[in-house]
């Protein structure tokens, strides 16, 4: 193994042990070590994030539902979402969902309206200023993205979205509505909520 010091002098920082939270070392189980350095990892990640959105006056929350709806718009041609699925998009349950939508509705970024396929249902749609707020915001947003994951080389950026897809589509198998938390017969969690 090289010494700390060979990473730390091409930049990087050397990796830290996986711990219990209060800095003791403590040898856990490897899903157990992935899954509390996944969870530091977001967390550390809305923090480095927030404050960009912030300059904005949004939360990340709300960036969520307005970078759907503009995804939405330009690579599908779908001007509107129905708020089930946008929060389905989102995976976010519909009273979160409707909370945000509503915060944006009030910033006039975001407009409802009844859907032309079932008028029970709302339509969600970007306003020209909420179009406008997503375009100044991905002005640097690259720039920030870029930031947050400068401590990864490219291809180490490019293993992390593989592993990342690859556990996605593993927990997009696995139930989570109604599930009792335990582990099932095939020794997979129902449930992630640790």
């Amino acid at each position: 193994m090289p010494p700390a010091s060979a990473n730390i002098t091409a930049g990087r920082q050397p990796p830290l042990p996986a711990g219990n939270g209060n800095g003791k070392h403590r040898d856990a189980p490897p899903a157990e070590a992935a899954f509390r350095s996944l969870l530091k990892s977001l967390g550390l990640l809305k923090r480095v994030m927030e404050p960009y959105f912030a300059r904005f006056g949004i939360s990340g929350s709300q960036w969520g539902v307005l970078i759907t709806l503009h995804r939405c718009d330009e690579e599908e041609g779908r001007p509107a979402l129905r708020l089930t699925d946008l929060g389905d998009r989102l995976i976010v349950r519909p009273p979160s969902v409707t909370g945000v939508v509503d915060r944006l509705q009030r910033m006039g970024l975001v407009a409802r309206t009844a859907s032309a396929d079932d008028h029970r249902a709302k339509d969600v749609r970007l306003t020209p200023a909420g179009r406008e707020l997503v375009r100044k915001v991905l002005e640097h947003h690259p720039e920030q993205v870029r930031l947050a994951f400068e401590g990864l080389t490219s291809p180490e950026q490019t293993e992390l979205r593989r592993l990342l897809d690859g556990l996605s589509a593993h927990l997009e198998r696995i139930p989570g509505e109604g599930g009792n938390g335990h582990v099932s017969g095939n020794g997979h969690a129902a449930a992630a909520g640790r």
